[in-house]
């Protein structure tokens, strides 16, 4: 992979593709490196079209906006390619040379002409069944971005675990404070903190699960990580 990263991820409304591209860009302050997460989406509703931008690099970055060439796609919905759900047509659209694709699908989506486009260019394409990993995993298809986010990290190794971890922590695990508050509140407000605890854990675990199968598929088909 590129000293600089180039990630776009398409998915549908309420998938979490704009907080995936914010907890990697986190993660990569965290390592020390130079980050910048852009969202672009039309309407706001649920199976909506929504794209989002990650560019992770050892020097400060100073562009902004769409990623027009991706070293790596990310697509959370096979409906992105199958229906043309996406603000970038065709979905690998830009995808630079010896660049990554990753599809949550456990299935082969792509046509024959697809195959031969990314296949000229020397791109791999990983298929991470994401959603069904969620839902073992965690117990919920919500949690599909941490395993795409795993996925991806795994491969390039753009950001390491340990700094994803902490993204996870900083962006969902506020503590709560009771200020004065009643027993009967505090009790509450303990409830609603451990069962916090208790989902970030579950979304760490996915994540670490998807790396792991990103870090075995990187290794087995030669993809060089960052």
């Amino acid at each position: 992979m590129a000293k600089r990263l180039n990630i776009r991820i398409s998915g549908l409304g309420g998938q979490g593709a704009v907080t995936s591209a914010h907890l990697l860009a986190m993660a990569a302050n965290k390592d020390g490196k130079f980050a910048i997460s852009n969202p672009f989406f039309g309407a706001e509703k649920r199976m909506a079209p929504a794209e989002s931008y990650a560019r992770i690099g050892d020097e400060r970055i100073y562009d902004r906006g769409e990623i027009v060439y991706p070293e790596a796609i990310m697509i959370y919905h096979p409906q992105v390619i199958t229906m043309g759900k996406s603000y970038t047509m065709p979905f690998y659209s830009g995808i630079r040379r010896n660049g990554l694709v990753i599809i949550n699908s456990s299935e082969p989506l792509l046509s024959d002409d697809d195959i031969k486009t990314l296949n000229d260019l020397n791109v791999k394409v990983f298929y991470l069944d994401a959603t069904h990993l969620a839902l073992e995993v965690a117990g919920t298809e919500l949690s599909t971005n941490m395993a795409m986010i795993g996925g991806v990290a795994g491969i390039t190794k753009i950001v390491t675990m340990e700094a994803l971890d902490q993204a996870l922590q900083d962006r969902f695990g506020k503590k709560y404070v009771a200020s004065g508050g009643t027993a009967t509140l505090d009790e509450a407000i303990k409830k609603k903190f451990a069962k916090k605890e208790q989902l970030l854990a579950k979304n760490l675990a996915t994540m670490v699960k998807a790396y792991e199968l990103g870090e075995a598929w990187a290794e087995a088909h030669s993809v060089v990580a960052a």
